[in-house]
């Protein structure tokens, strides 16, 4: 099985994204997959120009030169694509809608195949509310849900608070966020040999790991903190 993951956090490996999509690959690798990563971050990806040529001037070829020509034959080779990001005004960050703008000319004249590909999301925000992720969600639904698209959108691991997390390890209360680095890991072993991400692991990534009041109540304190530390 070949995965193909991007990660459109400008944190790289660094941000809160990393700490759900990492495992999730981890678990991915240990059910025998064959696992490529990259981030948005160190590609040079222009925007698409939308002049259409990849259609009707050169068929299924992009004309812009850059690293999307690399990019391309990994779409089109990959059982698995994963989509990684931050939510940034309720969608992916823009580096991450550019590069997926960019697919365009694997969908001319069905260039993707007869193969079907798993699609996965996975995504974190600042915000107690699992309901910031549904703008991101319909947007996923709408493009890989669709019975005559040659993809299944296979489910998406979302972690709300996710500043919180590492908040708490600074704290030693590990317990309940090690719960969700688990359910992630768990989810890309189900997924490499089932084709398919539980609903119970998806709500395991999910689980609330402090209530509303209290989230926001550490979050005020962390901001007045920092707004302190500037003022020195």
């Amino acid at each position: 099985m070949k995965v193909l993951a991007i990660n459109g956090s400008p944190h790289m490996g660094e941000g809160n994204t990393a700490m759900i999509l990492n495992p999730f690959l981890e678990g991915m690798k240990e059910a025998r997959a064959d696992v490529d990563l990259f981030y948005t971050r160190k590609l040079k990806i222009g925007p698409c120009n939308g002049d259409m040529s990849c259609w009707f001037v050169n068929p299924g070829t992009c004309g812009q030169k850059d690293d999307m020509q690399m990019l391309l034959p990994k779409f089109k080779e990959a059982d698995v694509i994963v989509w990684a990001s931050p939510v940034y005004y309720s969608g992916v960050t823009g580096p991450l809608k550019n590069l997926m703008d960019r697919q365009l000319p694997l969908h001319m004249q069905g260039e993707m195949g007869p193969k079907r590909q798993k699609i996965v999301l996975v995504s974190t925000c600042g915000a107690w509310e699992l309901s910031m992720f549904d703008p991101l969600l319909l947007q996923m639904n709408a493009l890989y849900s669709r019975p005559e698209g040659s993809s299944d959108f296979a489910g998406a691991l979302l972690r709300p608070m996710a500043d919180g997390m590492k908040e708490m390890i600074k704290a030693g209360e590990t317990r309940l966020v090690e719960g969700v680095f688990r359910a992630a890991k768990e989810a890309g072993r189900q997924l490499a040999k089932e084709g398919k991400i539980s609903e119970e692991l998806q709500k395991e990534v999910s689980r609330e790991l402090m209530p509303r009041d209290a989230y926001y109540k550490a979050a005020q304190m962390m901001m007045e903190q920092a707004q302190k530390a500037t003022k020195k």
